[in-house]
Order: structure tokens, then C-alpha cells, then sequence
């Protein structure tokens, strides 16, 4: 009989689907990440053959939370003016 270690990590954001999205890249084919529906938060479940593999595994996927939610935090928009890559100041009319 194979064991395996399991764990479900729950995490509640402001924009859990953007967080979703944001660690999905780095998750391994043992793992899935979803958004619960019912409370918003970020579900990821991890499916490993050992507790030690399972551990390292787990402690990645933290950082990785961790390091998603300062992306997302400081990729919000600070001005909705419109955007440009001319200066106006500076037209050759």
C-alpha cells in the first residue's frame, strides 16, 4: 500500500482570484489552486509521496503566496488617467 501526505492550505485575499492566477504558474502537477466559491478563498491542495516532500513543498507554496500577494499589491493602479508614451510638454507642433 503506498501512503501519500496530503495538506490544504486556505488563504483569504482581497482579490483572491488574481492570487489564484498569480501562483498557478509556479504550482508542480501535484498541486491544484482554486477559488472556493462560497467564501472567496484561495484553496491549494498538495498531493506528495512523503511528509518531508510534502513540507518542502508547502513551505515553497507560502513564499510564493507571499511573494504574489506584494505583486498584486503594488501592481495597482495609482492613477486611472489616460495613459501615454508621448510627453505632452515636450510636442514639436
Amino acid at each position: 500500500m503506498t501512503r501519500r501526505a496530503t495538506a490544504i492550505v486556505r488563504t483569504e485575499h482581497d482579490d483572491p482570484e488574481r492570487i489564484a492566477r498569480a501562483i498557478d504558474p509556479d504550482n508542480t502537477d501535484e498541486m491544484e489552486t482554486t477559488v472556493d466559491a462560497d467564501d472567496g478563498a484561495v484553496v491549494t491542495r498538495i498531493d506528495r509521496e512523503s511528509t518531508s516532500g510534502l513540507l518542502s513543498t508547502v513551505d515553497d507554496y507560502v513564499v510564493n503566496v507571499d511573494v504574489a500577494m506584494q505583486v498584486v499589491q503594488h501592481a495597482e493602479p495609482t492613477d486611472t488617467g489616460p495613459v501615454s508614451d508621448t510627453n505632452p510638454d515636450t510636442n514639436n507642433e
